[in-house]
């Protein structure tokens, strides 16, 4: 077993998404992935879409719900095994976001790649997963990448948490404030100057990056205080502004939705 597998064998993501700040992170990427499937559908056609990295099944079970023909590829098991469970029409495979080869290229009509860029540390291994993703969509067709971000990182674990001068001192933080991830972990945090290096070392077109989630991490306690109603103002007041480019960075995460 991996380290990345034993990780989630412990991490509920189940709980993390159906938290009050998972679902402000889940209502408004599911309010842009709507947008999107509305663009390519006539009608009331249903699309071909790819969940790579669909952990347990959040996005790709209910979409599928919709009469979508969603396929998904999860690489840790015990996530697989628990979007099984769930019964869905999804078509669920083992599988590695480095290595599509056992899916068409120019498939897909949307793909989604929200977990693997949080794990894959490497620039060499993120183009080659952006391109594998990208390779199975169709012309035309839309892929919607998560990334964490760098300042959420130093903003938490640095210094809410104040880690920040041994990680300075560990050589996890360098002088800019830039997380450089050491040999065996886990993840890795982006700045936007980054995701636009992948983007412009593929030649890949951009058509809008969003903050999901915006402040909401920060919040959690106060989120979880709110009663009903101004909790539905929240996530009314992020999804417009969640495009807000002075405050992207700052999100715990950013989808960036780019066009074949």
């Amino acid at each position: 077993m991996t380290p990345l597998e034993e990780y989630y064998n412990k991490f509920n993501e189940e709980k993390r998404l159906l938290s009050r700040h998972g679902q402000v992170e889940y209502f408004v990427t599911m309010e842009y992935i709507h947008r999107y499937i509305q663009k390519l559908q006539n009608n009331s056609e249903s699309l071909s879409i790819i969940d790579i990295g669909a952990g347990t099944g959040r996005y790709s079970v209910a979409l599928a719900s919709e009469g979508h023909d969603v396929t998904a590829v999860e690489l840790v098991k015990y996530n697989l095994g628990i979007l099984k469970k769930k019964n869905s029409t999804v078509k669920a495979f083992q599988g590695n976001a480095l290595n599509l080869k056992k899916f068409a290229s120019n498939y897909y009509d949307i793909a989604l790649l929200f977990g693997p860029m949080y794990h894959l540390i490497s620039f060499e291994e993120k183009q080659k997963a952006l391109s594998e993703a990208m390779r199975v969509v169709k012309p035309g067709g839309y892929l919607l990448v998560a990334y964490c971000m760098n300042d959420y990182s130093i903003l938490t674990y640095g210094f809410k948490e104040n880690h920040i001068k041994e990680c300075i001192a560990e050589g996890r933080i360098d002088e800019h404030f830039h997380v450089n991830p050491k040999d065996g972990e886990l993840y890795d945090y982006v700045s936007l100057s980054e995701i636009d290096a992948l983007n412009t070392s593929l030649n890949y077109k951009r058509v809008q990056i969003i903050a999901p989630d915006g402040p909401s991490d920060y919040m959690r306690q106060i989120l979880n205080a709110m009663d009903e109603d101004t909790f539905q103002l929240f996530l009314k007041y992020q999804l417009q502004n969640c495009e807000r480019t002075d405050l992207l960075g700052a999100s715990s995460h950013i989808v960036d939705i780019l066009q074949k």
